[in-house]
């Protein structure tokens, strides 16, 4: 239990740290804003299945796409600059990169990088709309930082499922995504 008292000390703040929350620390909302929407979570953890399928370059060149994409569609996002279509194209991305990673499928580096920062754009956009007016370079800081891990979480499953020999999980993994996405579209 003493292991785990820092963590309970942190809950009640965690609690109250949502985008658009008066008061909250910018950096805290946007950290805690890509892990607080399932589509959200499931597309950037499929970003990072792809990109371990599909090997190589695309190792680090996907997730940074989408982060970059991302973080141009959150400042147009808080400029008020409007984006048709963020919703569907947000739940587009988890089950197009969901069916991709299931697929393996690679249409070259540039094409994938497109397609993820195309995603990226959408959900940066959302971010940005949600979130709060002041300090957007915390807020930004910390849904990118938040993004990266949820990047970096799918990457590490897909290696490892690869250095192991299970690249047929690694493409369930992504099958399921793309299940996911389609029972999120019809919710």
């Amino acid at each position: 239990m003493k292991r785990f008292l820092p963590l309970l000390i942190l809950t009640p703040g965690m609690a109250l740290a949502h985008a658009g929350d008066h008061g909250t620390a910018p950096f805290a909302a946007g950290l805690l804003h890509p892990v607080g929407g399932t589509d959200h979570l499931l597309a950037m953890v499929a970003v990072g299945l792809w990109a371990a399928g599909s090997g190589g370059r695309a190792v680090w060149a996907l997730p940074l796409s989408f982060v970059a994409a991302m973080l141009v569609g959150g400042l147009l996002g808080a400029w008020g600059v409007p984006l048709p279509g963020v919703e569907p194209m947000i739940l587009a991305s988890v089950i197009l990169i969901g069916v991709a990673a299931a697929l393996a499928f690679n249409p070259g580096l540039v094409l994938s990088g497109l397609a993820v920062a195309l995603f990226g754009l959408f959900h940066g956009h959302a971010h940005g709309t949600e979130g709060p007016v002041s300090d957007l370079a915390q807020y930004a800081l910390g849904f990118s930082l938040a993004t990266m891990a949820l990047h970096g979480l799918g990457l590490a499953i897909g290696l490892g499922l690869t250095r192991v020999s299970q690249t047929g999980l690694l493409r369930g993994l992504g099958g399921a995504t793309a299940i996911a996405g389609l029972a999120l579209a019809m919710t």
